[in-house]
């Protein structure tokens, strides 16, 4: 009896992180816009920092935009607002981030993190129960990895570990890459923005480049098509 086929491999969908946000309503009518003509899968929000009772409001003016089109909404940080101003998570900066926020999120909240130096960093992260693993962001300094290296941990673990892994991307190159190399999330952010297209033309082109990259690696397979860059 033949072995039942594998599943097709999901493409990665995007994740979407907004500038720092200081005046939300701008944004708030900007993002259904955006959310309407590109796959995001959740939109990791930067507050800019002030007073709690400020924050809490911006992530509510925010949140119907984000959270009606489907989308998940993140904090950046700021665990103690995410209860209440009915965010879905929070994204942690490090291994001991994530232990403290544990009980604060958990079990009815997402818990993503990044800052993870080492592959041991991640794996622990993973085996703490993280519900993504980010490669790819600056550091403190400025300072990531190069694209290549990025693409290597998203491979790696793609290849041995079950939660979802998410390349930090800086660019329409590196959306393409990291979603080759088996990210299951692109997080674009700046470059969106920055965009002189506009951040709509730029996300439908990062969309774009998500879906090629993965059909490159995971897709029909093609005479010479192997250059996921093992490494």
């Amino acid at each position: 009896m033949a072995t039942k086929p594998l599943p097709p491999r999901p493409a990665p969908r995007l994740y979407l992180a907004t500038p720092e946000v200081d005046d939300p309503s701008e944004l708030a009518s900007q993002l259904t816009e955006l959310l309407a003509v590109a796959d995001v899968a959740a939109v990791l929000l930067r507050l800019k920092q002030t007073d709690q009772k400020t924050m809490t409001s911006r992530v509510k003016t925010l949140a119907p935009a984000i959270q009606n089109a489907g989308a998940a909404l993140l904090l950046d940080g700021h665990v103690e607002l995410v209860a209440r101003a009915g965010a879905d998570g929070a994204h942690l900066n490090g291994l001991a981030t994530l232990e403290d926020a544990w009980p604060t999120l958990k079990p009815d909240r997402i818990a993503g993190v990044g800052g993870l130096a080492t592959r041991h960093d991640s794996m622990a992260a993973g085996e703490a129960g993280a519900d993504y693993v980010l490669f790819g962001e600056p550091d403190a300094r400025g300072q990531r990895p190069s694209t290549e290296a990025i693409a290597e941990r998203l491979q790696w673990w793609d290849e041995l570990f079950e939660p979802p892994c998410v390349g930090f991307a800086t660019s329409r190159e590196e959306a393409f890459e990291f979603a080759a190399a088996g990210a299951d999330f692109v997080l674009a952010g700046d470059f969106i923005w920055a965009d002189p297209r506009g951040a709509k033309a730029a996300l439908i082109d990062a969309a774009q480049a998500i879906a090629e990259g993965y059909e490159a690696t995971f897709g029909k397979a093609k005479p010479g098509a192997d250059q996921a860059g093992h490494g």
